[in-house]
């Protein structure tokens, strides 16, 4: 029996652990986030839209591509260039230097420095979601959200 109550209470604590690292933000403390981790302000409107279409503002957010890639977290970072999913059989050369699983969490520090360095690198063109849904197109309305 306690064995059993054990492998409960271990269970319950990683649900418990995983929930407390997830974060779905709405789009005004998206704003407010990206603008702490150093994003610009005249980019911004740039920035929500793509988090809205790549991960719908969910830190946890995981996707597997058909080339047998995965994207991670909160702006779908690619598995197979920028972050090492610490499976032997996937190559990566993880030009972020992050473990995939950390671009998971509710803090999103690691998650925007890769951005940002993919950014540097791409522009908003290394992601579809940004292409596909804020190119060209009306961006979020941040006017109403206190930054």
């Amino acid at each position: 029996m306690k064995l059993f109550c054990r492998s409960n209470l271990f269970i319950l604590v990683a649900l418990l652990a995983s929930f407390i690292e997830a974060k779905k933000f709405d789009k005004c403390s998206l704003a407010k986030a990206l603008l702490s981790q150093g994003f610009s302000k005249n980019d911004l409107r740039n920035w929500v839209c793509l988090v809205q279409n790549e991960s719908g503002m969910d830190t946890t957010k995981k996707n597997n591509n058909r080339n047998g890639s995965t994207d991670w977290g909160l702006f779908q970072i690619n598995d197979r260039y920028w972050c090492d999913p610490q499976d032997k059989n996937k190559k990566t050369s993880n030009e972020c230097k992050v473990k995939c699983v950390d671009l998971l969490s509710d803090n999103i520090a690691p998650a925007s420095t890769c951005a940002k360095k993919i950014f540097k690198r791409h522009g908003f063109k290394a992601w579809y979601g940004w292409i596909n849904k804020c190119q060209g197109k009306p961006l979020p309305d941040l006017s109403k959200c206190k930054l």
